[in-house]
């Protein structure tokens, strides 16, 4: 199908999906630019979510219909309201980058349920800058199977609805595809909106923009934080501490599962604490805490370790950013004080629960145990030294505590002596809960499944050569990545041997 016919289906509705103007336009036309997207050639169905779907209140059996490919592809545009890029600046890789903006996507509007849905891929816009505003196949797959994949695990994320193809040549390192990607969330403002405004309001000492955003974000996604008796500048520091809050649990969510983001730059901080953009991501293979995930990050910035100190140095450049409506630095500083507390809490309650050990294990609060603080970063220290594979670790000890037998967690372990002093520390915690309540906490807790970047490789392989059958196994998977899925071993086995020369970058 042309371009030109893909415009010209006058009987098919202009938006299958209702979407209405997003509250985000509401704020005016400062805040974005309209943006018709760039048709593709002989658009196809990819991949698609039936949770997202229903999310969206869409009939999972129809909605996947003409009118939607053409819609989702860039190819019809919505007749009452047009698409919007918004803009936003940032530090990138710590560096004040400037204005930036939605470069690549598009946000079409909100559904009824208050959920914005974007297109990323859907051309240039005037935030692209020298990009062509495209997105590739190989890239979008990732970043479709790891959003799904991350609600599967229970951590905060976009979502997204699916994934469109198109015969439409695009230049990365080399000649590819394209690809749109239909992202979902309840809003897509970032760090780097609030950067923007701020930077705006220093050349004219005016913040008429920057309180209107945050005053947007208040009242849509944190109504909590203007209680009667706040003055506007404790309702802002409420907004900080919040949104700080909000981020460290998220980044205790990453580095429980072994999630390295890549490429957290302010301008890909969400600020409702969600995973945003995923680009050059991996979840660990071998747990390497000083691993770096992003082949563009020379520095090792992002290195996996680094994750919540960088989040938290993101939330400095918030903070600053916000001091326009705070009483004074004191108020931005005191915010943030919650940051570390909250990490170390949420970190240790959700390894807590990867041990079997739950609630009974008192990590309640920073220091309310002791012993479980030191058996978890005793346990990280051997993982590390002996190069363990951490999905693998986690699924066997699961099933070591159900079933008694721990000789398959020795195999992990070249030199078994640290390991056997490890495990007689832990027997003694494990034994002051239920076994059988806790080895059903920890498979609950610990995936059989996730998206390494081996089986995201094949899966991409496959769909580059027009096969999807491996793209939709993979996805099942990893919507459900505790279940055990028999006939499906492979999918959770050690990673081949030339899984290490794969190699992701800011153009991924």
């Amino acid at each position: 199908m042309s371009v030109t016919q893909a415009y010209a289906h006058a009987d098919a509705p202009a938006d299958p999906l209702a979407l209405r103007a997003s509250g985000f336009a509401a704020l005016g036309p400062g805040f974005y630019a309209a943006q018709a997207p760039t048709p593709l050639p002989a658009p196809y169905w990819v991949a698609s979510s039936a949770h997202v779907a229903r999310l969206l209140g869409l009939d999972v059996d129809t909605w996947r219909n003409d009118a939607a490919l053409q819609l989702l592809s860039g190819n019809r545009m919505r007749a009452d309201t047009p698409a919007i890029a918004t803009v936003y600046s940032g530090h990138q890789f710590g560096v004040w980058a400037g204005q930036l903006g939605d470069g690549r996507a598009l946000l079409l509007g909100e559904s009824a349920q208050g959920l914005e849905v974007q297109l990323k891929g859907a051309g240039r816009t005037p935030y692209s800058r020298m990009g062509d505003g495209r997105a590739v196949l190989r890239s979008s797959i990732r970043e479709f199977l790891c959003s799904e994949a991350m609600h599967g695990l229970g951590i905060a994320t976009t979502r997204a609805l699916c994934l469109t193809g198109s015969p439409a040549p695009v230049r990365r390192e080399t000649l590819e595809t394209a690809a749109v990607l239909t992202r979902v969330a309840p809003s897509f403002v970032r760090f780097g909106h609030f950067e923007h405004f701020y930077a705006q309001g220093l050349q004219k000492d005016r913040y008429e923009s920057l309180r209107a955003l945050a005053d947007h974000v208040i009242a849509r996604h944190y109504p909590e934080c203007r209680a009667p008796a706040h003055t506007p500048a404790q309702t802002y520091a409420a907004l900080l501490r919040a949104v700080s809050e909000r981020t460290a649990a998220l980044l205790a969510q990453w580095q429980a599962v072994g999630f390295c983001h890549g490429v957290m730059n302010t301008d890909n901080m969400s600020i409702l604490g969600l995973t945003l953009d995923y680009g050059p991501f991996q979840f660990l293979d071998h747990f390497d805490p000083g691993h770096v995930c992003n082949h563009s990050d020379t520095a090792g910035r992002y290195a996996f370790h680094r994750q919540p100190a960088i989040a938290h140095w993101n939330l400095g450049c918030l903070a600053q950013a916000l001091l326009p409506l705070l009483a004074d630095e004191g108020q931005a500083v005191a915010a943030l004080q919650s940051f570390q507390p909250t990490f170390t809490r949420e970190f240790l309650r959700r390894m807590a629960d990867k041990l079997g050990l739950g609630a009974d294990a008192g990590a309640g609060a920073p220091d309310g145990n002791p012993d479980l603080a030191a058996l978890v970063g005793q346990l990280l220290q051997l993982l590390a030294a002996q190069r363990v594979d951490y999905p693998i670790f986690w699924r066997r000890l699961s099933h070591a505590v159900a079933s008694g037998d721990f000789e398959p967690v020795a195999a992990l372990f070249a030199e078994r002596s640290g390991w056997e002093r490890w495990l007689l520390s832990y027997q003694e915690q494990l034994a002051q809960v239920d076994q059988a309540q806790a080895a059903d906490l920890m498979l609950k807790t610990n995936p059989k499944f996730v998206l390494r970047n081996h089986l995201a490789e094949q899966v991409i392989r496959a769909a580059q050569q027009g096969d999807f059958t491996p793209l939709r196994t993979l996805q099942t998977l990893l919507e459900n990545p505790f279940a055990e899925h028999p006939g499906h071993e492979a999918w959770a086995d050690f990673p081949p041997d030339w899984a290490a020369s794969i190699t992701v970058s800011c153009s991924s």
